[in-house]
């Protein structure tokens, strides 16, 4: 059994590391990793423009390495935690991975 835990920094995935041993692979986001298009229209706009829905993100060129390894061992993992700070930004990268 494999569990993958996704932490936001390079340095809380060193941490954690030492607490959960064997078994598990701990990889960090490095922050946020997509955002909506720069100068392209990411968002649907629908009933008349009285309803927008962000439609298609990007993932930030520096970041595509760490989302590539998260994604490899995500297909490879039982059980995927994801492990971001307990706030709104930490929420909004966890929803980012997901």
């Amino acid at each position: 059994m494999s569990t993958l835990v996704i932490v936001e920094s390079p340095a809380k995935s060193h941490t954690i590391a030492k607490f959960l041993g064997k078994g598990y692979t701990i990889l960090p986001s490095v922050g946020h990793i997509r955002d909506l298009p720069e100068g392209k229209l990411g968002i649907l706009v629908e009933d008349n423009g009285t309803r927008f829905t962000a439609n298609k993100y990007e993932v930030y060129p520096d970041h595509k390495r760490n989302v590539d390894a998260i994604v490899a061992a995500a297909k490879k993992a039982d059980t995927i935690y994801l492990a971001s700070d307990p706030d709104r930004e930490g929420e909004a990268i966890a929803w980012h991975v997901d």
